[in-house]
């Protein structure tokens, strides 16, 4: 069951430590605590009370778990005034009231411990309040690095590495703003940061965007990747030569020979390329934070330095230990294979992190970078960045707005899409306000600025992506979880073998004390269980690409078997995106048959850029029909279009243009066009001298897949949810014929947004699919997002998922296949469990007393390397399951 609760008195990322750990220490409880949202989602296997909930966090704990409801408030923190020796860790990991008599480091962070007198404020009778660290990750410290999971609250990092807590890669703060430089196009080398006019040749400078530099993680890491591989692979294959028919490496190279080019070629990989793992498993082990990092430290670390003292010592081993050589067998082949592929690992989850930026990138390159700004009467190029509140702009056919104000002078259409996701233009006049980013139709009009800087909609669209990313914490990898458990079980185990080896009292018995809590250590080496993740998500992604369906990390293809509500836009999404005639009537007792009606719309559009007027030309061209000569052809802005055809006077408009040019419309057309409207579709009027002709209905196509989709997705169980910016009766239109019962019209991005934090709140694991601009910070806020591949490549970073062909029948398709892959992610981990739970005791030496027998080395490579094949063929039959149910 999932439940969701109020957590009061967390102060930072220590706190929301501290709290996940405890509750998840209950039996069959798995918590996720968010620090902002100060909500913790439970998953229990059983139905636990609060106050159960409570009594595990502490009956007297600063901590107090309450309902969503409840407008109870956290406890004041106090700390006495009187001067003392006591010292404090500043991210209160086990709280605020616990303290330390001496200096040192925390338990759980590894922070330096401060006095508690420099975490005092201002003093309340009495009494110092402690203050919660500052919010510091955020657009004025872009270029800088934070970690994802905020493990140090808000702190932030001058240079890329690992969280000194968690041991995850620090994320790097985008810039929210587009940086911008004027040059001259004849004279390159002049340049500056403003408009302006080249001081040789007198041109106006050109402004030019810079581009920003690569993601440097990511391409470090997978410059650390490459050359793992090119190290490991000579390892691997020297090591498993002999294995082939007629041992060829021994036949070339002496096995003692064969140890020391390994030896130097794992060199590099263990303190270089892959040096920043042991790093994270030596703090694992410091704060006893036990992770995947401390599973690979504790068994490639073992594995290597075994290698070495037997390459250096083999003397020292006892004969039960030799190979068929006389040589004590290495494992610096599975000291590469393990750690080049945690780094794959990192690198694939690198570049899944870097989508965001990618995605703030391109809505940053929305905005314009200059403005025409009008002062007394002149006209002056400025950056935007320049612009001041009250300040009149100038826009040309075919600008973008430059920043969000209102028109002053003129009038035009404007593309809106962005904002709304609708394609259909937006008549804007006098008095109406205009949003920057946006794209002018085909008239000037002077506007007044309101808003600039971060004030602006498009602005505030690019906080909330980048919020709603960094707001998402990575999930806890199911190696992780079991290492908390296995690594100590392991050394346990280690610690046992090695006692009772030492006491034994047979012949060498401190050799094979050393020897055998080696092996132990060894065989725990997680070779298998490094394979059984990746094998399946590559496996999974694969199959999902030859589906349409493009996956970026693990992450999302695990989470989206979790999936319980999805979330639809309408327009690209569920629609076409694009409008299209769908009726054309004629007049009764007309001259005009329907194609006449189209020819002639289609003729008289043919001049004008307007969707509607696209539409209508497309239509005509898909049914062979020619375009006739147009003249005196007039756009009327925000009605329609006119002009002469032969001896024909034409007009295409609205019921507005009619009524103002005299033309008389039948009753029952009135009554058609209310109706059509209420429908959500477009209507055009064409009348000839003066006299009705003909009406063209346009709308925007539901996709014939659309239906059969929502029916397919509901049948799992999922909620399916329409938001759209479009009004109530397109909405409510679209959603009838597609199935879907719930719907939220006139929506702006940031409302699509909230309302997907109120459904997460309520527990609830969303999924949302959509193809615009306005989309992003939905996208990225959900925790599936999934980007029509017709739709905006905004859009498309802004998701984990990308469906080629636009097509909803993919969500199903992706949500099956998580669901299988993660199956086969656990049958793989089952198999390599299953070689540790048979290889350790025999490690250990268990079956020496009464057989005589003990792990030979061989022993171990051949289980190893057949652990890890039954996990390669296993995650291949992916690639036969069917998606279709």
């Amino acid at each position: 069951m999932n439940k969701q609760y109020k957590v009061l008195g967390m102060t930072c990322g220590g706190c929301r430590s501290t709290v996940e750990k405890q509750l998840n220490a209950l039996p069959g409880v798995q918590a996720n605590v968010s620090l902002e949202k100060g909500t913790v989602d439970l998953t229990m296997d059983q139905d636990y009370s609060l106050d159960d909930l409570q009594a595990q966090l502490g009956a007297g704990s600063h901590y107090s778990i309450v309902e969503l409801d409840s407008t109870a408030k956290a406890k004041e923190v106090t700390i006495d005034d009187s001067p003392s020796s006591t010292y404090i860790c500043p991210m209160f990991c086990e709280g605020h009231d616990h303290s330390y008599t001496e200096k040192g480091r925390c338990p759980v962070c590894n922070m330096f411990l401060v006095p508690i007198e420099s975490l005092k404020d201002k003093p309340q009778h009495g009494h110092h309040h402690v203050s919660a660290p500052p919010m510091q990750a955020n657009a004025s410290n872009a270029g800088k690095y934070y970690c994802p999971m905020m493990c140090e609250g808000d702190k932030i990092y001058d240079e890329f590495g690992s969280c000194p807590v968690c041991g995850m890669n620090l994320e790097k703060i985008p810039a929210l703003t587009l940086k911008v430089e004027y040059s001259c196009p004849m004279h390159p080398e002049v340049v500056q940061d403003h408009p302006g006019n080249c001081p040789i040749c007198g041109m106006d400078l050109v402004a030019n965007q810079i581009d920003e530099e690569g993601d440097e993680v990511y391409a470090g890491l997978k410059k650390k990747l490459w050359i793992s591989i090119a190290l490991t692979l000579p390892v691997f294959l020297l090591a498993m030569g002999d294995m082939l028919p007629g041992a060829p490496v021994s036949q070339v190279i002496s096995p003692k020979t064969n140890g020391w080019i390994q030896f130097i070629l794992t060199i590099p990989i263990v303190f270089g390329t892959c040096w920043m793992f042991f790093q994270r498993a030596w703090t694992s082990f410091k704060t006893w934070n036990l992770n995947m990092f401390s599973l690979i430290g504790l068994g490639a670390g073992a594995a290597f330095v075994y290698s070495v003292i037997a390459l250096l010592f083999p003397q020292l081993f006892p004969e039960e230990l030799l190979g068929h050589h006389g040589d004590v067998a290495l494992y610096f082949e599975s000291v590469g294979v393990i750690l080049t592929l945690v780094l794959l690992g990192q690198v694939m989850e690198a570049k899944a992190h870097s989508k965001t930026n990618t995605a703030v990138k391109e809505l940053i390159k929305l905005s314009p970078a200059e403005a025409i700004l009008v002062k007394d009467g002149v006209d002056t190029k400025i950056a935007v960045s320049a612009i001041q509140v009250d300040d009149t702009l100038r826009v040309r056919p075919g600008d973008k707005i430059p920043i969000d104000g209102v028109i002053l002078e003129g009038f035009s259409s404007i593309d809106e899409s962005m904002i709304t996701g609708e394609p259909i233009p937006m008549e804007k006049t006098v008095g109406d306000d205009v949003i920057g980013g946006t794209i002018n139709g085909n008239q000037t009009f002077l506007m007044q600025a309101k808003h600039v800087g971060g004030a602006t909609l498009l602005s505030q669209i690019i906080q909330l992506v980048n919020e709603a990313s960094r707001s998402q914490a990575p999930i806890q990898k199911l190696t992780d979880k079991v290492s908390r458990i296995f690594v100590p079980i392991v050394m346990f185990i280690a610690a046992i073998a090695f006692v009772a080896w030492y006491f034994s009292g047979i012949d060498n018995h401190i050799a094979f004390a050393f020897t055998n809590l080696l092996a132990v250590l060894i065989v725990a080496c997680p070779c298998a269980l490094g394979l059984a993740t990746p094998m399946s998500v590559m496996v999974g992604v694969g199959k999902g690409a030859k589906n349409g369906i493009l996956i970026k990390n693990a992450a999302a293809l695990e989470r989206l078997q979790k999936v319980d509500t999805l979330i639809v836009d309408k327009t690209g999404t569920l629609t076409e995106g694009r409008p299209s005639v769908s009726n054309i009537s004629v007049a009764e007792n007309g001259n005009f048959k329907s194609q006449d009606i189209l020819q002639i719309a289609a003729s008289i559009n043919n001049s004008s850029s307007h969707p509607l007027a696209e539409a209508m030309v497309k239509q005509a061209k898909d049914e062979g029909l020619g375009l006739l000569d147009v003249h005196n052809f007039e756009n009327i802005t925000g009605k329609g279009v006119s002009g002469k055809i032969h001896h024909m006077s034409v007009l295409l408009g609205t019921k507005k243009l009619m009524e103002e040019e005299g033309v008389e419309l039948p009753e029952s057309l009135k009554t058609e066009i209310v109706q059509a409207q209420k429908l959500g579709n477009s209507i055009s009027i064409v009348a000839v001298d003066k006299q009705y002709a003909g009406l063209l209905t346009i709308i925007d196509q539901v996709k014939a897949s659309s239906q059969e989709a929502i029916k397919q997705i509901q049948e799992q169980g999922i909620e399916v949810y329409m938001f759209t910016g479009d009004n109530e009766h397109t909405a409510k239109v679209v959603a009838d014929k597609t199935g879907i019962h719930h719907i939220k019209a006139n929506m702006l991005p940031a409302d699509k947004l909230n309302e997907i934090k109120k459904l997460q709140q309520e527990g609830k694991v969303v999924a949302m699919a959509g193809d615009g601009i306005n989309d992003a910070p939905a996208l990225t806020q959900a925790d599936i997002g999934i980007a029509m591949g017709t739709g905006t490549d905004i859009a498309i970073q802004s998701s984990e998922v990308t469906l080629v062909k636009g097509d909803l029948k993919g969500v199903n398709k992706a949500i099956v296949l998580s669901h299988k892959m993660m199956r086969n992610v656990k049958q793989n981990l089952l198999f390599a469990f299953l070689y540790n739970v048979i290889g350790i005791p025999i490690a250990a030496g268990i079956l020496y007393p009464s057989f005589g027998i003990l792990m030979s080395p061989m022993i171990a490579a051949a289980a190893m390397s057949l652990s890890s094949v039954s996990v390669i063929l296993n995650s291949l039959k992916l690639n036969a399951a069917s998606l279709d149910h």
